[in-house]
């Protein structure tokens, strides 16, 4: 028989319109979703002497409520809904808030992590930027379409035609300029010097009134969205100078890195390397495929404190990196169930660079598991590496020391040769080098 282990406590249910909440022997009362009804939520739990709550995260319905009950004093815990899934017959959100009440005063649901209040500041800024960027793209597909109508391939000439050359030839094609060689002078030398007849020849095209008013559409579309993303870069950089301002690394512990060069959507903001490492007092860019954006946002998502994961395999599993284990008796069976996070897929990202590194141990490994099992799952194991690497630095202090693609290789090569002598031994058999 189960009794209960957590005592004063509350079940809470959020919903668009309505708030369910549940304390032992009182019938469910409800609230409406305003901030003043929240602060009845308050004076209600606190009238009844509750000290933990526990709520579902429930999209974003649940951010405010916590906000609230987290500064009146409660000890708040959030739960994944899967993890507090609904008997059969409990369908209404009465019986819903109940049944959180029930299961989290046994101690059968865990803590989801929040991050601190700065981290989730962090978050909000990071994440806005992400999703500008996303959007800034389709208006350079659509650049794109409107320079192709026009029959003027620099798409095809150039590798991305928003770098700086290509923004400097559609701003002079929009200002009027139609002659070749005036525009080719706007390109960077090295263009000059490798492209400039194949340049040329793609920027003879049909300069139709309709065409050019969409590519001055989608222009305009594309650098309200860069001045969005310069927005999101001055209120992080604000942000990191307000919370590193009486901060300092171990100059002693931090070995100084070459800083890695950041190739895409490179923030705007000035000694970022100085700043990740005062809040951190770790450098992860020493780490392979982390440079210092990738460490910005994994910041944002998993915070600076990684100790409240027990070891690397529940970060990784929380990552969603974890290869699947579903066993019944003898038989594996498929689960189509995948976690997917944020910070996982930032993992995952870092992982797709190093398959194509000329001289790191991991991106031999990544393309060994790659040429076996297939790319999804070699970026896959990549990234759980990475996060492990990742775990141990903040957690331990491991230092991660670049033995090189030799030394892994030669590895590799020890581990074939024992194989080899175990089974050759097996078969009474006989290796002979040649």
């Amino acid at each position: 028989m189960l009794r209960n282990i957590v005592d004063h406590a509350a079940g809470i249910d959020i919903g668009s319109q309505k708030v369910f909440v549940a304390i032992e022997d009182k019938p469910v009362k409800s609230f409406q979703t305003f901030t003043s009804s929240y602060k009845e939520v308050v004076r209600y739990l606190k009238e009844n002497g509750i000290i933990h709550v526990a709520m579902e995260s429930t999209g974003v319905y649940w951010i405010t409520l916590y906000d609230i009950l987290e500064e009146s004093g409660f000890d708040v815990c959030l739960v994944n809904p899967t993890d507090s899934k609904n008997l059969p017959g409990r369908k209404t959100d009465v019986q819903d808030c109940q049944w959180i009440l029930e299961l989290f005063s046994m101690g059968l649901l865990r803590k989801s992590f929040v991050a601190k209040d700065f981290i989730r500041e962090l978050r909000c800024y990071t994440r806005l930027r992400e999703d500008k960027i996303q959007t800034a793209s389709m208006h350079i597909n659509h650049m794109q379409k409107a320079m192709i109508q026009m029959n003027i391939r620099l798409p095809e000439v150039l590798n991305q035609i928003h770098g700086a050359s290509g923004m400097a030839m559609i701003e002079a094609i929009l200002k009027g300029e139609r002659d070749e060689n005036k525009l080719l002078s706007l390109c960077h030398s090295s263009l000059k010097k490798r492209k400039s007849e194949q340049i040329l020849e793609a920027l003879k095209g049909n300069y139709k009134e309709e065409y050019l008013f969409e590519l001055q559409m989608a222009y305009d579309g594309y650098m309200f969205y860069q001045n969005q993303i310069s927005s999101c870069d001055i209120k992080i950089e604000s942000l990191l100078k307000q919370v590193t301002k009486d901060k300092d690394y171990d100059r002693e512990k931090i070995k100084k890195h070459r800083i890695k060069a950041i190739r895409h959507n490179k923030p705007k903001i000035v000694d970022l390397h100085e700043f990740l490492l005062k809040l951190n007092n770790v450098n992860a860019t020493a780490l392979p495929g982390i440079t210092d954006y990738t460490f910005l946002r994994l910041n944002s998502e998993i915070g600076t404190d990684l100790s409240q994961w027990a070891s690397e395999k529940n970060f990784t599993s929380w990552l969603g990196l974890s290869p699947g284990k579903n066993q019944s008796g003898k038989i594996n069976k498929r689960s189509k169930k995948k976690v997917k996070t944020r910070a996982g897929q930032i993992f995952k990202e870092a992982a797709q660079t190093l398959l194509i590194s000329k001289n790191i141990a991991l991106g031999d490994f990544a393309r060994r598991i790659r040429a076996k099992r297939g790319p999804s799952i070699a970026i896959k194991a990549t990234a759980r590496k990475l996060a492990i690497l990742y775990y141990n630095l903040f957690t331990k202090g491991v230092d991660y020391v670049e033995q090189g693609i030799k030394f892994y290789q030669d590895k590799q090569k020890e581990k074939l040769i024992y194989y080899l002598k175990k089974k050759a031994q097996e078969y009474k058999m006989q290796l002979i080098e040649i």
